[in-house]
């Protein structure tokens, strides 16, 4: 990240980025679909977006890094990417048919609380994993407070929406997953270009997803693997790619060379408030229940403490720009 001070129009992309990160949520449950099929759509679309750039920064790339590229090491740490965000989009998608929009945004940006309690867990099992630090384990605890808080509004609704545990769960397990796609992210990243990490993964993901559409939802006989193709779906899941996927993920990376990562990823923490305004807004989804209100607060507090308790930005900087929504 440079030095200087970043130029005016690095601010204007990262408010437009943050938005478009959080729109993915409220455009994904305008589609009547299963939601398995509806996750591998979103990202074979996506694939398709990133092609190109990552065919570009391939022809970039000097020969020790395209030889890299397909070393076994390389390749086994991108297929548990790839499973890890079939897994998130997956259960994420799931979780915005079985709850709220605000508890499903709520619950899946929880991850940084299930990295400080794998932290504090592995800091006694294991050699040279640090420990959370003071300020991490009391964003943690207050995050967790925060989140039971709003079980308070089960059975509540937001629109056509209702909250249940399921829902909630599935959502928290979509935080749980992001963590290995993280993961996997920092220990790549160091010397491979964002296109390249991300098109491959981002293609495994989506095609991981198709056979257990196939298994267990009735939409994929009906439309089959490329059916987001059909005018019906297609201006969806285009915008989903371009305003969430290109706008929103490349923007915030783009940001990443002007700003903090501790900035960024304070931003980013405000995207269930975000997500769902713009559901209010343009879709009519009601606000939420008072319990979601109090308890989300307290647990937006839990988050930024933690994020905001980060040791140095290289800690921070790829995993603000590898979390996918």
């Amino acid at each position: 990240m440079s030095q200087t001070k970043p130029p005016a129009w690095v601010w204007g992309l990262l408010v437009a980025a943050v938005f478009g990160v959080s729109s993915a949520g409220t455009l994904l449950q305008q589609i009547d679909l299963d939601p398995l099929l509806k996750a591998s759509w979103r990202l074979q679309l996506t694939s398709v977006v990133l092609f190109p750039f990552a065919i570009w920064q391939w022809r970039q790339q000097p020969e020790a890094v395209k030889q890299q590229m397909f070393e076994r090491r390389t390749l086994g740490i991108l297929a548990l990417s790839g499973l890890a965000l079939a897994l998130h989009f997956g259960s994420w998608v799931a979780s915005l048919k079985y709850t709220t929009l605000t508890h499903s945004l709520l619950f899946v940006t929880a991850h940084p609380l299930i990295v400080v309690a794998g932290m504090f867990l592995l800091g006694f099992m294991a050699i040279g994993v640090r420990k959370p630090t003071r300020r991490e384990l009391a964003g943690a605890l207050i995050g967790f407070c925060g989140a039971a808080l709003t079980l308070f509004d089960e059975g509540t609704t937001q629109g056509d929406q209702t909250v249940t545990i399921l829902g909630d769960s599935l959502a928290l397990l979509g935080a749980l997953t992001v963590v290995g796609y993280i993961v996997c992210g920092r220990i790549l990243r160091t010397w491979m270009p964002i296109f390249l990490y991300a098109f491959p993964v981002t293609l495994l993901g989506a095609v991981l997803l198709l056979p257990a559409s196939f298994l267990v939802e009735n939409d994929f006989a009906i439309h089959g693997v490329f059916g987001w193709v059909q005018p019906e779906f297609f201006y969806w899941f285009l915008a989903l790619a371009l305003i969430a996927g290109l706008l929103g993920h490349t923007g915030l990376n783009t940001c990443l060379k002007y700003l903090s990562p501790l900035v960024i990823s304070a931003c980013v923490t405000l995207e269930p408030v975000i997500g769902s305004f713009i559901g209010y807004v343009l879709f009519d989804t009601d606000l939420p229940g008072r319990w979601t209100w109090i308890g989300g607060a307290v647990l937006m507090v839990g988050l930024m403490l933690i994020v905001t308790a980060m040791p140095s930005e290289e800690d921070t900087k790829d995993e603000t720009a590898s979390v996918p929504q």
